[in-house]
């Protein structure tokens, strides 16, 4: 599994599990807090009629007091309101009556008149100076069918002469219940849908950081070019980054000198070689030269020390775009142009061996991103290559193929092909084939440094034969 699919999974049960609980603990408060501040209501409405009803209950006028009418009167009314998007067509509130010894004297409902409720804990607490209070189910088969009753005492001075209670059933206040713990749910709902996003962002983002610190990783480990992973806002991944790429230096460093001690060795032994030998013939007392010897050892001194210098340039500027890992000064750049630019160039020279140069035209508005005197180094290296295996009288095309997101840069020469076991050398450092016309070889730099330079620029080269030659494909991406 992903490292970023395991962080969200377990950010993802840590959530869950967190959110699940919030949500519990909060569903369980609802209902015991809106029955708090209902019983809190009741309190103060038992109380209110208590006192309301005193009067006539002390002057024994309690069935056709002001009290028993209004009473009657409230039960019937419509209240027609509209609580919280709640409708409300009726009275819930019912009132009863005790006298000192538990009777019923007045039921608002007119069902419990004459019943003996002194053993209700709402009459038995009040009528001995307590705070009197029950919760009573009208269906033993339905928990939802409590009905809440709250007494308070009628008093005759300091004599408690009889308790009014005040019952509500709490279905009444179920449904700003439910209208809370649907609200409750949805909102936990969003918030937890928020926060497994932010959570499937950050696995994102630290697994991003570490998905680009793995391909610089193996870029390096292939001997690619890669440039040093940046991270904003995550030091530990930019500290991490930055050590990987000093690392990647001095390990580079080290191979790349032994690299280069073993090849440059290899490739000066034949020169020198033929410079010692010269130079002993020259400086050999027992042996007279005529000028014509003299001279063709002179030059052989000249032709061999040329090469050495060669080499030496050659890698000199191999070895420090090597070293680069970026372009440093990229702009953009007219392929066209610059194609134009190599071929006028090298155009006296395939002149003089009735050579055909052809650029196709197309294309001609394609601009990239790139370094223009590297990009035209590269574009003259496959050239001239191409110059040195054509055939006089034969003819080399360049030509500019978009891809979509990139650009191909084909250079297609007539000629013979290229040996099958020489293909995948090709691009080595001091690798060449004998050139047909003279049977000499090249310093076996120009292709490592055309696929040196087009790596910087974030492309690929490649050199496959045709029919009827070979074709050299630079493809570069689009800026």
């Amino acid at each position: 599994m992903r490292f970023s699919l395991r962080i969200f999974f377990g950010y993802f049960l840590l959530v869950s599990l967190l959110a699940a609980y919030v949500l519990s603990l909060v569903k369980d408060e609802i209902k015991p807090a809106v029955r708090q501040s209902s019983e809190e209501v009741l309190v103060d409405a038992a109380n209110l009629l208590a006192e309301l009803i005193q009067p006539d209950f002390a002057a024994g006028r309690l069935d056709d007091g002001r009290f028993a009418r209004a009473m009657q009167q409230f039960a019937a009314r419509n209240p027609q309101a509209k609580v919280w998007g709640v409708a409300r067509d009726k009275t819930f509130l019912r009132v009863y009556v005790t006298d000192a010894k538990g009777i019923v004297k007045l039921d608002s409902s007119g069902q419990s008149i004459g019943q003996d409720y002194s053993q209700w804990r709402d009459v038995a607490l009040t009528l001995r100076g307590q705070y009197g209070a029950r919760s009573t189910l009208a269906d033993a088969k339905d928990p939802l069918s409590t009905i809440m009753h709250v007494a308070a005492p009628i008093k005759d001075g300091d004599k408690i002469i009889g308790v009014l209670t005040v019952a509500r059933p709490n279905w009444a206040m179920q449904p700003f219940i439910e209208r809370s713990e649907g609200k409750l749910w949805r909102a936990g709902i969003v918030l937890l849908l928020v926060g497994l996003g932010i959570g499937a962002l950050f696995s994102w983002w630290l697994s991003h950081g570490i998905t680009q610190l793995t391909r610089f990783a193996k870029d390096v480990s292939a001997g690619q070019t890669a440039e040093i992973p940046t991270f904003t806002a995550n030091r530990e991944l930019t500290t991490l980054a930055e050590a990987l790429g000093a690392m990647r230096e001095k390990l580079e460093g080290k191979a790349y000198v032994e690299n280069y001690v073993h090849g440059l060795t290899h490739e000066l032994k034949s020169p020198l070689a033929g410079i010692r030998g010269a130079a002993e013939i020259l400086f050999d007392e027992g042996r007279a030269l005529n000028e014509a010897d003299h001279a063709r050892f002179v030059g052989h001194i000249r032709v061999e020390s040329d090469r050495m210098q060669q080499i030496v340039d050659r890698l000199l500027q191999l070895a420090t775009l090597e070293a680069r890992h970026g372009l440093k000064e990229a702009a953009l750049c007219n392929l066209y142009d610059l194609i134009h630019e190599v071929i006028t160039v090298l155009s006296p020279q395939a002149g003089t061996r009735q050579i055909q140069l052809i650029a196709c035209d197309g294309l001609q508005s394609q601009s990239i991103k790139a370094e223009a005197f590297l990009l035209k180094q590269a574009i003259r290296n496959l050239l001239q290559n191409a110059l040195d295996f054509t055939p006089d009288g034969e003819r080399i095309q360049v030509q500019l193929v978009s891809k979509g997101i990139s650009t191909q840069i084909r250079l297609i020469n007539d000629g013979e092909s290229i040996p099958d076991y020489a293909l995948e050398r090709l691009f080595e450092r001091f690798y060449s084939l004998p050139r047909p016309s003279t049977g000499q070889k090249s310093t076996g730099l120009g292709l490592a440094l055309t696929r040196t330079i087009v790596e910087l620029h974030g492309g690929t080269v490649k050199i496959a034969n045709v029919d009827g030659g070979v074709e050299a494909v630079i493809e570069l991406p689009n800026a």
